[in-house]
């Protein structure tokens, strides 16, 4: 049998797994920064001013447009 292969777009994170950590999240951030031309180092200071829920969401402002982050 032949299935039809799911189509994804973006960058799809699971932030329940490995992947979800904060580390993994200002990494991503500061590479994905760089690869848009953006200020990486200001875009992780504001990840890094609050809590991980801040941190998610400021990804999220900043990458949700190309990242998809799954709870």
């Amino acid at each position: 049998m032949i299935k039809d292969k799911k189509e994804t777009f973006g960058i799809e994170i699971d932030l329940t797994g490995p992947n979800g950590n904060a580390f993994y999240l200002l990494g991503a951030a500061g590479n994905l920064a760089k690869q848009l031309g953006l200020d990486g180092k200001a875009i992780r200071e504001e990840m890094m001013k609050g809590d991980y829920e801040h941190l998610v969401n400021t990804f999220d402002n900043h990458f949700g447009h190309l990242v998809t982050l799954y709870r």
